[in-house]
């Protein structure tokens, strides 16, 4: 494909794109198709002979479109927001067109640069501590996922911790966290080799707003200290995925300070809007942290993926996941003069995902970030007064950014028929397909979620969400 067949090709799927964007609002936001309807519609071989780009188009439009559930609709409310912008579009373009590789420094210099820097920006944007900045002994690293920054720094509080004691002891080893901590944990332990008996996974209620207590933290390693077992590693989180609840970073934080064992802090979710100050203290005691993470592909219009992981000691990192084999030493990384991100990560490869992070901060600007999450949290706020105002409803979670937990009430005393109720009023919602919401458990009541987080969702979605779930509530609660 020479560059005039590139620029037909590229105007042709730049209209598809913008034309899918025009009609997003038109489509069943969560897809109704059956399992396995995709075999029944497309060949069962690639074909010998090359297609028309217009005949794939129109295969997507008709084949591959009803089988999305759509991420980008302004009637998504399930789960958390999965940003996307023009911004982040056209950086992962220009990503893709270069197509480079950047393991190391001198496979592309830019990449890894444009990296630290843009890192650097974010952090002093949520007002992070200087020891988290590349120009001291941390700074950081884009990973995939929250699940692979979580995964690369309880690899690197591992070995720290074994260097000291001796690699047999691995037996000995505990990780603490909380019931509302991200699944992403209990994966990284098994990867780790962490023994699942040695995982403290220490249970929260409605009197600390789900968040974990101090109290019990503590009152969990004095015990394993006692039996001879060695704490190691907590994950606290700020917005957990079930309620957006907050760990106190500051009491956790001097409690693993005093233990000698790695904190790490997800905010995952929330850590996006911390670039707002009235929101900053959502994240105060991060000073006390080893890591942080937040995801700019959820709240930050940074498309999918990019996950900014921030380490007080890179070297904790490098010192657990380098390799260097021969064909990748250079003069550049021997003499120790260039960061290679390849020893910050799991995989070798990387691709350049700095550079689409770096075009939404530029195209637009840290004020207009910070406004538009502050017209999802208001947008939530409504949509929790108008639950408010229906007596047949109940809140069950503090609302502190733009998620609503709620439920339908139902009979007086009886849970189970509540929690079947429910679980019911999500399914009919969801068929409609008119909006998309997801649920989760708290107290053992089945939960309704209402994340608001899309880029294009305005006040009159919020109100026709909640007539959607206003109606399909009235015919459940009338065949009672």
């Amino acid at each position: 494909m020479n560059a005039e067949q590139l620029r037909e090709c590229g105007h042709k799927m730049v209209d598809f794109i913008a034309d899918y964007y025009k009609d997003i609002e038109n489509f069943p936001v969560l897809s109704q198709v059956q399992p396995g309807y995709l075999r029944e519609l497309l060949p069962g071989s690639v074909p010998i002979h090359p297609d028309r780009l217009e005949d794939v188009l129109d295969d997507v439009q008709a084949k591959i479109l009803p089988g999305v559930t759509h991420w980008q609709s302004p009637n998504f409310f399930a789960y958390y927001p999965s940003n996307s912008s023009i911004a982040g579009f056209l950086g992962e373009m220009l990503s893709a067109g270069i197509n480079m590789v950047g393991f190391s420094w001198i496979t592309s210099p830019a990449a890894t640069e444009l990296e630290m820097i843009v890192l650097d920006w974010l952090a002093k944007a949520l007002n992070l501590p200087d020891d988290f900045l590349s120009t001291g002994q941390g700074g950081g690293v884009i990973q995939g996922t929250a699940s692979e920054a979580v995964l690369v720094v309880l690899l690197a509080a591992r070995d720290r911790v074994l260097r000291k004691i001796g690699k047999d002891s691995i037996g000995k080893l505990v990780v603490y966290s909380s019931d509302q901590t991200h699944s992403a944990l209990q994966k990284a332990c098994q990867i780790a080799g962490i023994h699942p008996e040695n995982c403290r996974v220490l249970k929260t209620d409605s009197s600390t707003d789900y968040a974990l207590s101090p109290e019990s933290l503590n009152e969990a390693i004095t015990q394993d200290l006692t039996i001879g077992l060695v704490p190691f590693f907590l994950c606290a989180t700020v917005g957990s995925t079930s309620s957006t609840a907050v760990d106190p970073l500051l009491a956790l934080g001097k409690i693993t300070k005093s233990n000698g064992i790695w904190f790490h802090v997800d905010a995952a979710y929330a850590g996006s809007s911390c670039v707002c100050p009235e929101l900053r203290h959502y994240i105060d005691g991060v000073e006390e942290a080893d890591s942080f993470n937040m995801n700019a592909h959820k709240w930050f219009l940074t498309n999918f993926d990019c996950s900014a992981l921030w380490v007080k000691d890179r070297s904790a990192l490098i010192q657990s996941l380098s390799t260097n084999p021969e064909f990748l030493k250079n003069k550049a990384s021997e003499r120790n003069m260039v960061v290679d991100y390849k020893d910050w990560q799991i995989p070798l490869g990387r691709r350049f995902r700095s550079l689409k992070l770096w075009m939404v901060l530029r195209l637009y600007g840290l004020e207009n970030l910070q406004a538009y999450i502050r017209n999802h949290i208001n947008l939530a706020r409504h949509f929790e007064e108008l639950v408010a105002q229906d007596s047949r409803f109940e809140i069950l979670a503090p609302r502190n950014f733009s998620l609503v937990c709620f439920r339908l009430l139902g009979p007086q005393g009886n849970e189970e028929c509540a929690n079947k109720l429910n679980h019911d009023l999500l399914d009919a919602v969801n068929s409609t397909g008119k909006i998309y919401i997801s649920h989760t458990v708290l107290s053992n009541k089945y939960t309704l979620r209402f994340a608001v987080g899309a880029p294009l969702t305005e006040e009159r979605h919020v109100v026709d969400a909640w007539k959607t779930l206003q109606d399909e509530a009235s015919t459940l609660l009338r065949s009672l």
